[in-house]
C-alpha cells in the first residue's frame, strides 16, 4: 500500500489553484469551479482540491511536502509574495521545518527529514 493521493477541501478553488501553482504544483485535472488535481514536482504524489460550502471544524489538515532544497525553496516563495508562519528551523525530532497556510487555513509544512524521516533514532 501506498499513499499517494490526499483532497483538500476548499471554498474557493480558484484562490486555493493559484496558491498551490505559486507554491509549484503542476495543475493536472482543471475541473473547476467543483474540482482541481496536482501533481507534485518531484516524485509521483498527487493531491486535489474539491469545493466544499463549509470547511472543517477545528485544526484543520496539515500536510507535509519535503523539500531537500527547503532553505532555498521558503526563500523562493517568500521572494514570490507568500507568507510564511515559521521560517526554516531545526526541530528536535530531526527535521528542518517551515510553515505556512492555504488560503482556506490548511496547515502545510514545508521540510527536510532526509533518512530521519523513515529512520529515526526511536524508530520501533
Amino acid at each position: 500500500m501506498n499513499l499517494n493521493q490526499v483532497t483538500l477541501p476548499s471554498l474557493d478553488l480558484q484562490q486555493s489553484v493559484s496558491f498551490y501553482q505559486q507554491l509549484g504544483m503542476r495543475l493536472i485535472v482543471d475541473a473547476l469551479p467543483r474540482y482541481a488535481r496536482f501533481e507534485c514536482p518531484d516524485g509521483q504524489s498527487t493531491f486535489s482540491l474539491h469545493l466544499v460550502d463549509r470547511l472543517p471544524d477545528g485544526e484543520g489538515i496539515w500536510i507535509y511536502l519535503e523539500c531537500e532544497d527547503l532553505d532555498n525553496r521558503v526563500a523562493a516563495l517568500v521572494a514570490g509574495g507568500l507568507k510564511m508562519e515559521t521560517m526554516p528551523e531545526d526541530k528536535p525530532w530531526f527535521w528542518r521545518e517551515a510553515r505556512l497556510r492555504d488560503p482556506d487555513g490548511n496547515q502545510l509544512i514545508l521540510y527536510y527529514a532526509g533518512e530521519n524521516r523513515l529512520n529515526p533514532p526511536w524508530r520501533i
